[in-house]
């Protein structure tokens, strides 16, 4: 018992990291609890193409932000300035400046892409979900201090009804209007209420423009890779996207959005959890500190991976079942698109703690490394599979791709002294035992999927 009240609410870090966990995982899935509500309601309201139309949307907002990212979340969590007045204002200063540059470069940019990929509603669209980059810019660093601290609970809650305020607005929209508008009011409004909420509930001062140019030096610095790494990890998150977006017409680009919203939920919440607490984690107590340390992250890293894989079996082996209790018949093929695509986030699962260690060592060149490899990688095998095999191609060349990256997350993990070699061939096993009975099971609705290929 005194070692449980230690847990919930003490102060050291085996609890603040405890906490935090608990905390990102209940936000993360009521989260994706709430989008699932809006998701149930909206494609009943909507069309397949307006989905269609707002993945495109914002795969070219995500390629803004990341072809622009500095790094100023990681640099606050891994700086020894992390806490101080100056270096937090001058973050803050980079942030909105960056922001204001990403929403102007929204209008000028609206009307190649929505020639690009022939759908002129790009170019009203485009200009308004915009305005999100802009009112992200202006979050507090309050938000990022959270974090670096695992006090995550005011922040879980205001995330949360920020959803439920923006996916309320949505749902509005879409009930009178029937357009695709109502998910961009949606976005911008959750914007905006994060934004507020933020401001007047977060403790801490706030921002004020600053330039101290010893700050400004360390963010730049640290933030060069990171801007490289980020330019990658957009390849590595929206590249499916961008591919099946010339391979797939609208309607089919909409059932595969909602087979990625469901598949997807173990890898994002592990990738929630890993970034809110890993960092902080690693800084704190390094693997190259002490063979407690190390004892340490194994016993962390073995329960990340047992909840994460629990829910990969079930979006592996029950993915077609989900989707058509959920959703309406247009969306029935989407339950192939689930169960091969969680199956192609297994490498990417077991890999899921090792980058943030060259984080909280300040080794942003490394990060980038790995981040670049996973990219070029995954854009060859995305290209490769769906000129050769369509949708079906595509997702196999997506998991393909992270195993042939596998040896450098070893290198990297080895390198900060971070690799679980136990860990990683327990879980290699258990993949590839899921795997081949998800096969077995679902080969009939994963050999449906060429119904959504072009002619």
């Amino acid at each position: 018992m005194s070692r449980l009240r230690n847990l919930t609410r003490g102060e050291n870090l085996a609890a603040r990291a405890m906490r935090s966990s608990a905390l990102t995982v209940l936000g993360y899935g009521g989260s994706q609890a709430l989008r699932l509500a809006s998701n149930l309601i909206l494609t009943r309201l909507l069309f397949p193409e307006a989905f269609g139309l707002m993945s495109l949307v914002w795969v070219f907002l995500q390629g803004l932000s990341n072809f622009s990212d500095m790094g100023v979340a990681q640099s606050i969590l891994q700086s020894k300035r992390g806490e101080e007045k100056d270096f937090l204002d001058t973050a803050w200063t980079v942030q909105v400046l960056r922001g204001l540059i990403l929403w102007a470069a929204t209008w000028a940019l609206a009307a190649p892409v929505a020639a690009f990929y022939d759908a002129p509603e790009l170019r009203e669209l485009l200009p308004v979900v915009g305005l999100t980059l802009f009112i992200m810019g202006l979050f507090p660093t309050k938000r990022d201090s959270a974090n670096r601290r695992l006090v995550l609970g005011r922040l879980t809650a205001i995330d949360l009804v920020a959803q439920t305020i923006g996916l309320g607005a949505g749902v509005l929209v879409a009930w009178m209007t029937g357009s695709v508008w109502a998910l961009v009011v949606s976005a911008v409004v959750t914007n905006l209420m994060q934004l507020a909420f933020y401001t007047i509930f977060l403790p801490g001062a706030l921002n004020k423009p600053r330039w101290e140019p010893k700050a400004a030096h360390e963010l730049i610095h640290f933030g060069k890779w990171i801007f490289l790494s980020t330019a990658a990890g957009f390849l590595l998150s929206q590249g499916d996207k961008i591919v099946l977006g010339k391979y797939l017409s609208l309607g089919a680009l909409g059932v595969y959005n909602i087979g990625y919203f469901l598949a997807s939920f173990p890898l994002l919440l592990g990738g929630m959890v890993v970034r809110r607490i890993m960092i902080p984690i690693y800084r704190e107590k390094p693997p190259s500190g002490s063979a407690a340390n190390v004892a340490n992250l194994h016993r962390m890293r073995m329960m990340l991976s047992g909840g994460l894989f629990a829910l990969l079996f079930g979006f592996a082996m029950l993915g077609v079942w989900l989707v058509l209790v959920l959703y309406d018949p247009r969306y029935e093929l989407a339950g192939g698109v689930v169960v091969l695509l969680a199956l192609m986030q297994i490498p990417q699962l077991i890999a899921l703690t090792y980058d943030n260690a060259a984080l909280a060592a300040g080794d942003s060149r490394g990060f980038f490394v790995l981040a670049a490899t996973r990219a070029g990688l995954m854009m060859a095998g995305l290209l490769i599979g769906a000129s050769q095999w369509g949708l079906t191609g595509a997702l196999l060349g997506q998991g393909t791709a992270m195993v042939l990256a596998y040896p450098v997350v070893v290198w990297l993990a080895r390198r900060h002294g971070a690799w679980d070699s136990r860990h990683d061939a327990l879980f290699w096993a258990l993949g590839v035992g899921i795997a081949a009975l998800s096969l077995w099971l679902n080969f009939s609705a994963i050999q449906g999927l060429t119904a959504l290929n072009l002619p």
